[in-house]
Parts: C-alpha cells; sequence; structure tokens
C-alpha cells in the first residue's frame, strides 16, 4: 500500500508552484482585453490576434517540450521554464510599445508552453499510477482555485489600481511559486537512447482522433475566458463579471473531487460523454443571453451565473479524463510526449477561439454568435468522440 501513497512533500509543492503560476496568469487574463483597448486604442478582431499569440507561441513549443522532457532531465527544464515565465510579468510593465508587448506575449507563450507540459510530466512522474487520475484531479484542483480567485480578483484591480499594479502582483506571485517548484525533488532519470526523428516523438500518433476531439471542445472555452466579461458588458448583464470565474472554478473544483476517481475505475469514455453533453448545453445557453435579457434581465443574470457553473462541471468532469486518456495510450517513455499532445490540442482550440471569438463579434455584430457557433462545435465534438475516438482509445489504450 505504500507504493499508493500520493500525499507527499514533492505533491504538495507542485500543487502550490501550480496554484501561484495560473493565480499569476489568471490575474491578467480578464484585464488584458481592457488593458489593450485603453493604452493602444486597438479593436477587438485586432485584441483577439495578440492574445492569440500568447496561446500560438505554447502550442509551437509544446511537441518539442515533450520531447526535450522525455530525452533529458526534466527538473531543470521545468524550473528554467518557470522563472521565464515568472520574469515576463515584469516585463509588462515597462513595455509601453505595442509592438514590445505583442514580443512578449510570444515569449511568454513559449514559457508557459513549456512549463505546464513539465509540471504534468512531473506530476505523472511523482504519482502512483494506481491513484493518476485522482491525482490529476487535485492537481488541476489548483489551476480551478486560482481560476476562481485570479480574474475576480484582477477585475476589481482593474476598476482601483492602475495596470502596473496589476502586473507586479503576477510577478510576485510567479516568484512564490518558482520557490515551490524548486522544492519539488523527483526521482533520477536515467538518461535515454536518442532515437531517430520521428513524427511520434513530437507528437503522440495514436491521441490524435482524441486530439481533433478535444480542440473543436477547446475553441469554445477560450472564446468563454477571454471575452465572457465583455459580452456581460455588451449585453447589460448587472452581475459582477469576476463572479462567472468564480462560480465557474467551483464547478471545477467540486466536478475534479469525483471525477478523478471515476477515471480510476476505468470509466474514461463515459466521464468525458457526460462533461461533453453538459458543455454543449451550457454554451447554446450562454448564446441565447442576450434574447434572454429582453425577457427578463434578472433571470438572464442569474442564468449568466448558472451557465458558468455548468461549464465548470462540464469542463472539471473531462480534464482529467482526457489527461488520463493520452498518458494511457503512451508508453511510459513518452509520458512528455503524451502531455505535450494533450495540451497541444487544447491550445490549438484555445488560440483558434481567441482569434475567432473576436472576429466572430465585430463581423456579426455581437459575442452571442461567437457563442452559438462554439456551442456547434461542441456537438460535432461529442459526435466525433462518440463515433471515432472513443472507441478507438478502447481499442489502442495500453493501461
Amino acid at each position: 500500500m505504500s507504493n499508493d501513497k500520493m500525499i507527499t512533500p514533492s505533491f504538495c509543492y507542485i500543487l502550490a508552484a501550480n496554484f501561484l503560476l495560473f493565480f499569476a496568469f489568471y490575474l491578467i487574463l480578464p484585464v488584458l482585453p481592457f488593458y489593450l483597448k485603453e493604452e493602444f486604442r486597438i479593436g477587438n478582431s485586432m485584441i483577439g490576434f495578440i492574445l492569440s499569440c500568447y496561446t500560438l507561441a505554447a502550442l509551437c513549443i509544446r511537441p518539442f517540450a515533450g520531447y526535450f522532457l522525455d530525452t533529458f532531465s526534466r527538473r531543470p527544464l521545468y524550473l528554467l521554464a518557470y522563472f521565464i515565465f515568472t520574469a515576463i510579468f515584469g516585463g509588462y510593465i515597462v513595455a509601453t510599445a505595442l509592438t514590445l508587448f505583442i514580443a512578449l506575449r510570444i515569449v511568454h507563450g513559449f514559457a508557459f508552453g513549456m512549463v505546464t507540459v513539465a509540471g504534468n510530466t512531473i506530476l505523472i512522474d511523482i504519482l502512483p499510477s494506481s491513484r493518476r487520475g485522482e491525482g490529476i484531479g487535485y492537481y488541476g484542483l489548483a489551476n480551478n482555485i486560482a481560476m476562481s480567485f485570479g480574474p475576480m480578483i484582477g477585475l476589481f484591480m482593474h476598476g482601483h489600481f492602475p495596470y502596473d499594479v496589476i502586473f507586479a502582483c503576477s510577478l510576485l506571485s510567479g516568484s512564490l511559486g518558482f520557490i515551490m517548484a524548486y522544492k519539488v525533488r523527483t526521482s533520477y532519470k536515467q538518461p535515454v537512447k536518442r532515437e531517430a526523428i520521428s513524427l511520434d516523438r513530437f507528437f503522440l500518433v495514436k491521441g490524435t482522433w482524441a486530439g481533433i476531439s478535444l480542440l473543436l471542445l477547446s475553441i469554445p472555452y477560450g472564446m468563454t475566458t477571454t471575452y465572457v466579461a465583455m459580452y456581460a458588458d455588451e449585453i447589460g448583464i448587472n452581475v459582477n463579471s469576476g463572479l462567472y470565474f468564480t462560480f465557474m472554478a467551483i464547478g471545477l473544483a467540486v466536478s475534479r473531487l469525483f471525477s478523478g476517481r471515476q477515471v480510476d475505475k476505468g470509466r474514461i469514455t463515459l466521464v468525458i460523454t457526460l462533461g461533453m453533453y453538459l458543455a454543449a448545453a451550457s454554451f447554446f445557453l450562454l448564446a441565447a443571453l442576450k434574447t434572454l435579457m429582453g425577457w427578463n434581465p434578472l433571470f438572464s443574470s442569474y442564468l449568466y451565473i448558472g451557465i458558468a457553473l455548468c461549464q465548470g462541471v462540464a469542463f472539471g468532469t473531462m480534464f482529467p479524463a482526457f489527461n488520463t486518456l493520452f498518458v494511457n495510450l503512451a508508453p511510459n517513455n513518452q509520458r512528455g510526449t503524451a502531455t505535450s499532445t494533450y495540451l497541444t490540442s487544447w491550445d490549438v482550440g484555445i488560440g483558434i477561439g481567441l482569434m475567432a471569438g473576436g472576429s466572430i463579434a465585430q463581423e456579426l455584430g455581437g459575442f452571442d454568435y461567437a457563442y452559438l457557433s462554439g456551442a456547434c462545435l461542441t456537438v460535432l465534438s461529442t459526435l466525433f468522440f462518440l463515433i471515432k475516438a472513443g472507441p478507438h482509445f478502447n481499442r489502442n489504450k495500453l493501461r
């Protein structure tokens, strides 16, 4: 039973490091669209392009991150990426030119892509295989707690403090997280024989179908986390936009308390499917809010919070299941590649959501059209998973 022990000092340290990293990330996430509009006087399409540079940079580095993590010592790479990620927050304070800001966002994306793959891979190394789904769930819970407080505090600070103070708080959070990351200890990893360069060293080919399904699902998620506060302002929702992120995080946190255990019992495809059904319903409701506001503004404001809770439950149910799905398709010496493929698929969709959300809103006259298209993509993702990705996983899983 000692081999099944999940709670260790390194596990606690990496949870703390993950929380502080994502708190720094989420603190500025809902503020950046306002910052770009107020400081640089640009439109929604340009805002979407600039914000997507971060995600696209993370996307570009992820396949190489998986290869490096499977080939070299993981802890030094993790610490280096964490340090760069944190330092960039200080760069935002002095970035008075739009070109410099874009350059910093790109570097920030590279660092984020590496540090998240490294953190997830080290976590899998630390966890016993029999409690992997549960451990991944708690690791993600650290993200969700950060998501609960970060955007709410960031939006509050936006109304009371200059942007430099917000960036400085993210810098402080990242610095504390780096200290926690430094305390994480992993077992010695024998250097592996460098194999001939092939696609499978950078991308888990067996995870292609699941990756497509996850990509389609992450497009509307990217639209939501970036533009939902602006959408609320657009349609006149009389609720603090920060509460959306808080209730979404509550749903994420609650769902992770039980979804990870169901994953460890082998119910991976069932957990993902149930989460997809709920996600599709929540995005259709989000798209309908603009119309419902004309009927009953008070009801619509409460529904706005209810949608956030439902989305949290939906994605919190699916996150540990998808992560475990990719890991279970890969041999042990490709854990980094499996993790990077999982996160790459997610980032592609987030990047598309960032660019498409602003463009659709600008061209069609509102974010409700963006969320309606996102809802349709969620339905498509669900059908694809039921018909192709789920059966493929059950035929090819290694554990």
